[in-house]
């Protein structure tokens, strides 16, 4: 395989240190003139800064990731967590005929008042939704991963 072939190609590398001839994805500038092929791939005179980023296939007319272009970057997000539970005023214990399920409990710690139209006395208890009595959570959303340093070769 030729420089010409696999210049500009992200490779996953394990060290810290960059070896001669490559350089770090991590937005950085790089001379043009100095490195042509790289200056044909990233016509910006800058590399994609991959440092905590997931590669992405283009999807190229799958309909699976539609209006992105190549080389674009796409924030985090995840698909909607959505719950129901039907609240009953007319029992003494708030819960027990429609329980919720799944990301949804009872804090019987913070007890409320019923609307104004409510004929009973006593207190409801307020619903909590916590996606992470379902899910594994972080402060981001994230497939699981393996770090590695991105590297391009220069030419």
């Amino acid at each position: 395989m030729s420089i010409r072939e696999i210049a500009g190609i992200p490779l996953p590398f394990p060290g810290a240190v960059v070896p001669a001839g490559w350089l770090k994805c991590n937005g950085q500038a790089f001379n043009k003139t100095t490195y042509p092929i790289l200056a044909e791939l990233y016509p910006s005179g800058y590399l994609p800064d991959l440092r905590g980023e997931f590669i992405r296939g283009w999807d190229d007319g799958r309909k699976i990731d539609l209006g992105r272009t190549l080389i674009s970057a796409q924030g985090d997000a995840m698909q909607p967590i959505t719950a129901k539970w039907t609240l009953d005023d007319q029992t003494a214990d708030p819960g027990v005929n429609y329980p919720p399920a799944g990301a949804l409990y009872i804090d019987r710690t913070a007890l409320v008042n019923f609307d104004a139209t409510s004929t009973r006395t006593n207190t409801g208890a307020r619903a909590v939704f916590d996606s992470s009595r379902q899910t594994r959570t972080a402060n981001e959303t994230r497939p699981r991963n393996i770090a590695f340093n991105y590297i391009v070769r220069a030419a």
